[in-house]
């Protein structure tokens, strides 16, 4: 029997024809535009503190005027789905089936969508799932934590068609566009140099140890959590606080540089770096952690056919002093733009004086007002403005069938650039991509765990 939507879809790509090479969209994505009037029934892989505090809120800003709702709840600790189910329902006033995995979410047959927001490691795979289901996903960062992991994902996606939006939400904010249209439009000069910070001072960062005190194996699947990780036996800090233990997480790198690098690959309109250097350590912290809590790592950017041209970054990030906060400075020969204050500004171009002495025309930069950060509607319920908007921006393109401003192959350069700083950390060799292996490689050999 034909229902409303088949018979909408059908009449639509009846109408247009062969004409949806011209929208920026595949013959995949297109089938499933909807309707006006059809409802968006989205699930909910993984109940997190980062679904609870920013994604629902987000969602919830936008979910009546473009007419979404959640539908279903997965997760694989049973004290997580009841949890999540009582929190959707204050939230939202809607019930959810709750679903003991994805095996059990994909099997129903009224999901349209899927938010990811599980453990770091899991999230290309849980991607993957969700491209092979044909379900549209908006998939937390960082996109992957091992390159096979990367590959997998992005080849699922691209076979499949489905919208997605990886959780990179600088993209969706005002000023970050600015500042692309800004840097893009020649105005800027070229970027010779960028630095970047992430410092806290958080004894407890990451750290659960109630949780970890009271869950039990039996309460979870710790086989179906670890996926394709080697095995090892039960670990309650692994499994609740994993940001901190490789091979679960990279920690730093794909926490928070997978933020700020995203935005060098998306303003240069670069890849990936041709090489990165970094060392760090566990310095304050000695909780059992296998992650670092100070790093640096150093990027070399640029054409891969020309080392004479580029750029460095310089991305630093510690636990255990909070000055310098979080910074993202971009130097050019004439001046500065400072994403941390929203200005361009002329501080430590070339002067004219210099200049002239050496036969030189300066180029100081003129002062520019970045736009400040603003929420995608006044609606706004809480979470972030810039997770609001990028979830609008999802929520608008799975209907549009337009291709978000973070899509999928975003999250795989962001990837890679992470795990050649992760690769460097751990084996103390400088770290550079093979583009044809699609591989990692940490001085000679490919970079795994």
């Amino acid at each position: 029997m034909e229902t409303r939507r088949d018979f909408i879809k059908k009449s639509t790509l009846s109408a247009i024809g062969l004409t949806i090479g011209g929208l920026g969209m595949s013959a995949k994505s297109y089938s499933k535009i909807l309707g006006s009037n059809d409802r968006v029934r989205v699930g909910v892989v993984g109940f997190s503190d980062r679904f609870k505090h920013s994604l629902l809120p987000a969602f919830n800003s936008h979910a009546k005027a473009l007419d979404f709702e959640f539908a279903a709840l997965s997760d694989i600790w049973d004290r997580r789905r009841k949890e999540g189910a009582a929190y959707i329902r204050e939230k939202t006033g809607a019930d959810v089936a709750l679903c003991r995995n994805n095996d059990e979410l994909y099997e129903r047959g009224d999901i349209d969508a899927v938010i990811i927001s599980t453990a770091d490691f899991q999230h290309a795979f849980h991607l993957a799932e969700a491209a092979k289901a044909g379900k549209d996903a908006y998939c937390e960062k960082p996109f992957a934590e091992t390159m096979d992991d990367a590959n997998i994902a992005l080849d699922a996606v691209n076979a499949s068609g489905i919208i997605v939006q990886i959780g990179s939400q600088r993209r969706s904010g005002g000023n970050y566009q600015a500042a692309n249209d800004y840097i893009r439009s020649g105005q800027f000069g070229d970027i010779v140099m960028v630095e970047m910070c992430w410092n806290v001072n958080q004894p407890g960062r990451w750290r659960l140890p109630a949780l970890t005190s009271s869950i039990r194996e039996s309460d979870t699947d710790w086989k179906r959590f670890l996926i394709n990780r080697p095995y090892e036996a039960w670990d309650p800090r692994k499994y609740l606080e994993y940001r901190l233990f490789w091979p679960y997480s990279s920690g730093i790198p794909g926490q928070w540089m997978s933020h700020q690098i995203d935005t060098v690959h998306w303003f240069s309109g670069l890849a990936y770096p041709r090489g990165v250097t970094a060392n760090g350590g566990i310095y304050q912290w000695k909780d059992g952690r296998t992650n670092p809590d100070t790093l640096t790592a150093v990027f070399d950017y640029g054409p891969l056919d020309s080392k004479t041209d580029g750029f460095q970054v310089v991305y630093s990030s510690r636990f255990s002093n909070s000055a310098g906060d979080t910074k993202e400075l971009y130097y050019s020969n004439g001046g500065m733009l400072d994403l941390d204050k929203n200005r361009v500004t002329p501080t430590g171009g070339l002067q004219n004086d210099a200049a002239k002495a050496m036969g030189l025309k300066a180029n100081l930069l003129a002062e520019y007002k970045l736009p400040d950060v603003q929420a995608a509607s006044g609606a706004n319920t809480g979470g972030d403005f810039l997770t609001d908007a990028h979830m609008r921006n999802w929520m608008d393109c799975v209907r549009s069938r337009q291709t978000p401003n973070a899509p999928v192959q975003a999250g795989y350069n962001h990837a890679v650039a992470c795990i050649m700083a992760n690769a460097a950390y751990r084996t103390g060799t400088r770290a550079t991509f093979d583009p044809k292996a699609r591989q990692v490689m940490a001085g000679q050999n490919i970079f795994k765990y």
